[in-house]
């Protein structure tokens, strides 16, 4: 199941890009990289991506300006920030503009995955979660029909 979910990595140290590609595929991911937020929407625009992986601090856009766009475009996709200099006031704001979570430079391993598997675990529940909604509203919407159409067969039959 691991293979078929698609991760982004989005950094503009090639370093850390590269080894997240490496840690991501010994996992079994499908990793993607991008160097900047902007080469990171094309690839979204392309690839059907289940987790952003996104540093905070780049040129030109940074991870919460990514974070804004990618809400903006999809909001089923999972956010995690990436930060060398993690503060309480930039996890702050990165879980209310709709970050799942954070990572911290430098990671290990075993951090990386169980983030990515909670957060994929979240979206899954997420989806479930919608479903079962669905399926409720359905058998409550339906169970009027019936019991209104029962009502007016016995009332017609009775007679």
């Amino acid at each position: 199941m691991a293979g078929e979910r698609h991760i982004l990595v989005v950094d503009d140290e090639e370093e850390v890009r590269d080894t997240l590609y490496n840690v991501l595929k010994s996992l079994d991911y499908k990793p993607h990289v991008a160097a900047s937020g902007k080469e990171a929407l094309q690839i979204l625009k392309k690839e059907k991506i289940d987790v952003v992986l996104s540093d905070l601090y780049m040129p030109e856009m940074d991870g919460i300006e990514l974070l804004k766009k990618v809400r903006v475009e999809n909001n089923k996709i999972v956010f995690l920030m990436i930060t060398a200099h993690p503060t309480i006031e930039t996890a702050v704001e990165a879980i209310k503009k709709g970050a799942y979570d954070y990572l911290t430079k430098p990671f290990h391993i075993e951090e990386v995955r169980l983030k990515i598997n909670r957060a994929l675990e979240k979206k899954g529940l997420y989806g479930s979660l919608k479903m079962a909604n669905g399926i409720i509203w359905a058998l409550l919407i339906s169970i009027p029909i019936w019991l209104i159409l029962g009502i007016i067969l016995a009332s017609v039959f009775s007679d």
